[in-house]
């Protein structure tokens, strides 16, 4: 199954373990599953940490990237397909990042891993 990680997952996943659901924990641990993660996450933390929301996260998003090149985990570019689906997907979340990871998971045909209960309104596939 192709998983794209939510911000959160792939930070949880790196760093805090234990914030994870015991499924979420299941579906990481098995390796016949592909993940990604999208740069758009990257670049949400390098936003979030600049403007002082993520000071918990020492180094950054360098330091995001060096953890997430340690694990299976690839990294998914911003396609323009996944750009122009963003226009069809119903405003339900304001989050500009959640609504470009929903539009790159229905882009890709991809599961979203994610807590966030507004990516669970839309019409994507997704776990936790």
């Amino acid at each position: 199954m192709k998983i794209l990680l939510d911000t959160h997952t792939a930070l949880w996943f790196v760093n805090e373990y234990e914030k994870l659901s015991p499924k979420a924990k299941n579906i990481l641990l098995n390796d016949t599953n592909q993940f990604y993660i999208s740069v758009v996450s990257v670049r949400e933390v390098a936003i979030k940490v600049s403007i002082g929301k993520m000071s918990e996260l020492i180094g950054g998003a360098k330091t995001f990237l060096n953890k997430i090149e340690e694990t299976p985990i690839n990294i998914i570019s911003i396609s323009s397909n996944h750009a122009a689906e963003v226009e069809s997907l119903p405003f339900i979340h304001n989050d500009p990042f959640d609504r470009l990871l929903i539009a790159t998971a229905k882009s890709e045909v991809m599961t979203i891993l994610t807590a966030d209960e507004n990516i669970h309104k839309y019409d994507v596939d997704w776990m936790w």
